[in-house]
């Protein structure tokens, strides 16, 4: 039974269990509802939640640990000669699995179980019906290998029907025990409401818990890329220069400063017109223009940044290549930091000015009428009472368009270049961390070779840096509004 339709079924199990709970509870007061201690509907949703709940729960566990556990058992039948030279044991374990998935494939086509013995002997046959089935697999098929496929298909076929028969055992259990508890003096709004306030508490859980997951998959595998390559020649060297098979050179400060370069140029045009173009927008202009305004202005957040990147591309670069670099014999290329934080700035304005214009705007009115008060003039107000009041959540602004812009790929990669160094000249072509992020997991890769795990090396002290950008812009703030409460 496949998952989609197990869930289906305990939905549907849920929804009879409303209406079972809440026909009984109304049958145990003979109709009369003002016996019950609750209302009908929340007996309904009692036996509904204890239905639908356990049952998923426990499938989100099966689902997250069968794998685990599968994996372990398949990948002790793969033997050390299985492993061919420059492969790893990840990426004979990635064979088995598509292997095994075009044998569902070919047995949703009609093939009989009873073939299968015989093309896991035959592995020939099982390449050609495999490519058939759309599976294509560049080299021959190891003995070895076909059966250990087989039995990965195997046991996630048992590992399934077991979890169907296990969630569906589990919600029955919970419809019956739920179903018996409804009487008149069951407290079923309380049950409920205390059932619903865990079930936020989980979900407020995910994010912290996504996070956590986040950061100890970054370490691990950093560690593991540390321990095959010196951390001192990735944290001083100051040439990148990976080459897969070896004698790499993978120093990370010419991506680190490539990320900071075009982020800095792009917040250079982001910040000052984005802010102005909120303070006019929430101090100065009329409500006709300002509905105008303001949503073509936001327009740009709309835009896929690979949208933009063609527009670095053809029109930006060309443009200060033309018209600045050659003129002043600084360069000869359209693909530039320039061109890139140029094009990036502009898709960040929108971030600036929108978040920045309802902080702006969420500054009490009496503050304004107070300084009026006192004879000072619009402008005067804006810039001594408005904007220091409205500067913590401005600074989270601005915060948000530098993590938008260290975190961009698709602009750097049209509008910069990919050449890792370091340079001051803004007219040369650069590069940042999360283009070479990409360009290392690019590919069919093994997650054994330093040229592989430094992107995860890369990642973690991204994740540092912008974790240090929040701490500080945290003591900013605290700083400044100190002044203002």
């Amino acid at each position: 039974m496949t998952v989609g339709l197990l869930s289906l079924l305990l939905l549907v199990l849920a929804a009879l269990g409303f209406v079972v709970g809440r026909q009984k509870a109304i049958a145990s007061v003979k109709g009369d509802t003002r016996n019950l201690h609750s209302l009908p509907a929340y007996y309904g949703m009692g036996v509904a939640l204890f239905t639908a709940v356990p049952a998923f729960a426990l499938m989100l566990v099966w689902l997250l640990v069968q794998p685990v556990l599968i994996e372990a058992q398949v990948t002790g039948m793969i033997l050390p000669e299985d492993i061919a030279d420059g492969s790893s044991r990840d990426l004979v374990m990635s064979d088995v699995r598509r292997i095994a998935s075009g044998m569902d494939v070919l047995a949703e086509r009609g093939l009989p179980e009873a073939e299968f013995a015989k093309l896991v002997t035959d592995t020939t046959a099982l390449k050609t019906r495999l490519a058939d089935a759309g599976v294509a697999l560049a080299a021959d098929i190891n003995p070895h290998v076909a059966e250990a496929a087989a039995v990965y298909r195997a046991e996630v076929a048992t590992g399934r029907a077991w979890l169907a028969v296990a969630a569906l055992a589990l919600a029955v259990a919970g419809f019956l025990l739920a179903a018996m508890r409804v009487t008149p003096e069951f407290r079923a709004r309380n049950v409920v409401e205390q059932f619903i306030r865990v079930l936020l508490v989980a979900a407020s859980s995910v994010a912290v818990l996504t996070t956590v997951g986040i950061i100890l998959s970054l370490v691990f595998e950093s560690w593991h890329f540390f321990r095959l390559y010196p951390a001192k020649d990735f944290f001083l060297s100051l040439t990148w220069a990976p080459k897969f098979g070896g004698g790499s050179s993978l120093g990370i400060w010419p991506l680190l400063w490539g990320t900071l370069y075009v982020s800095a140029i792009a917040l250079l045009v982001a910040v000052p017109v984005g802010l102005m173009a909120a303070i006019y927008l929430s101090e100065y202009a009329g409500p006709r223009l300002r509905s105008v305004a303001k949503p073509a202005l936001e327009i740009l957040a709309g835009i896929p940044s690979i949208v933009y990147g063609l527009f670095a591309l053809m029109t930006v670069g060309p443009f200060l290549r033309d018209w600045l670099a050659r003129p002043m014999g600084i360069g000869d290329s359209s693909s530039s930091v320039m061109t890139a934080g140029v094009v990036m700035g502009i898709m960040l304005i929108p971030y600036v000015s929108s978040l920045s214009d309802d902080i702006i705007n969420a500054v009490p009115q009496a503050l304004r009428d107070g300084s009026y008060g006192l004879g000072a003039t619009q402008s005067e107000t804006v810039k001594q009472v408005v904007f220091p009041a409205a500067l913590p959540g401005i600074v989270g602004a601005i915060l948000m368009a530098a993590s938008r812009a260290i975190g961009e790929t698709m602009i750097v990669v049209l509008g910069a270049g990919a050449a890792a160094k370091l340079s001051l000249n803004p007219f040369e072509a650069m590069t940042t961390v999360t283009v070479k992020i990409v360009s290392q997991l690019t590919g069919d890769t093994e997650f054994a070779s330093p040229e592989t795990l430094v992107a995860f090396a890369l990642g973690l002290t991204l994740f540092v840096f912008t974790l240090g950008l929040n701490v500080l812009a945290l003591y900013i703030v605290r700083k400044y509004r100190e002044q203002y409460e």
